[in-house]
């Protein structure tokens, strides 16, 4: 058992990669608390951990808000006694489309989501780490901070200020060995997939498997295992490490 009295808060556990992490962890022995703002997937994935044997709490959660940051790490403690891996893995994107096209109301939404959530998380995590004199964040980011598509621009933007917000949490917070690192996905089979593609098609997605030397999309468990590691003590020596699981797209 890799994570064996491990307790991990995984957000936008409910579906997709977050999904595919909590799942994952908790085989390997990680007491989670699936975090998501939508009851109806969160509890489901939720009830097939518990239902396999493993240790989880649902929490309802919305990443963008302080308060509910605040009653998620407090849940986590009063559940299961502490907190030693955060996966900061709930995202949302616009629409492939031009960049003047997407509304201020979802660009806005799209940074409070993938970028502010760090910003809390640390705020209501750090704390405790230090108290307990060290910790994991696992950031998910993607390869479009690093390897853009076009129509994609302000979600791309987003990414980008994950992978730099993550790089530059790890080298203040490495004397509290506090790790953080971060994983680029490539598009992957996840209910984002055709906001990404701007329509589903099997063309499109013929295009979007031809820029992936390996040819096929990301798939949950791809992430989920690479979270894994990262979050395991196997990695007590990484740190602001970004690792792209993507297929050799970003070679």
């Amino acid at each position: 058992m890799r994570l064996e009295n491990k307790i991990a808060i995984v957000t936008g556990a409910g579906s997709g990669f977050g999904e595919g992490i909590a799942k994952r962890f908790a085989q390997e022995g990680c007491a989670v608390v699936a975090a998501d703002i939508n009851d109806e997937g969160g509890k489901r994935v939720a009830g097939e951990i518990a239902a396999a044997g493993g240790k989880v709490r649902f929490v309802h959660a919305d990443v963008s808000k302080d308060s509910d940051w605040a009653v998620l790490v407090k849940t986590t403690k009063d559940a299961f006694g502490g907190l030693h891996i955060v996966v900061n893995n709930a995202g949302i994107t616009h629409r492939n489309q031009p960049l003047l096209d997407v509304p201020e109301d979802v660009f806005d939404r799209i940074y409070a989501v993938n970028v502010k959530s760090l910003f809390f998380s640390a705020r209501h995590c750090v704390p405790h780490f230090r108290s307990l004199g060290g910790g994991v964040f696992i950031n998910i980011a993607s390869t479009a901070g690093i390897r853009p598509r076009p129509g994609l621009t302000w979600y791309n933007g987003s990414k980008g200020a994950v992978i730099m917000t993550s790089r530059s949490m790890a080298g203040e917070l490495a004397p509290d060995r506090i790790r953080v690192n971060i994983i680029n996905p490539v598009a992957g089979e996840t209910g984002m997939l055709p906001e990404f593609m701007g329509q589903d098609t099997p063309e499109i997605r013929a295009k979007f498997v031809a820029s992936i030397p390996l040819g096929r999309l990301s798939r949950p468990l791809d992430i989920a295992n690479a979270a894994l590691y990262l979050a395991s003590d196997e990695a007590e020596f990484i740190t602001g490490a970004c690792l792209e699981v993507d297929g050799g797209r970003c070679i």
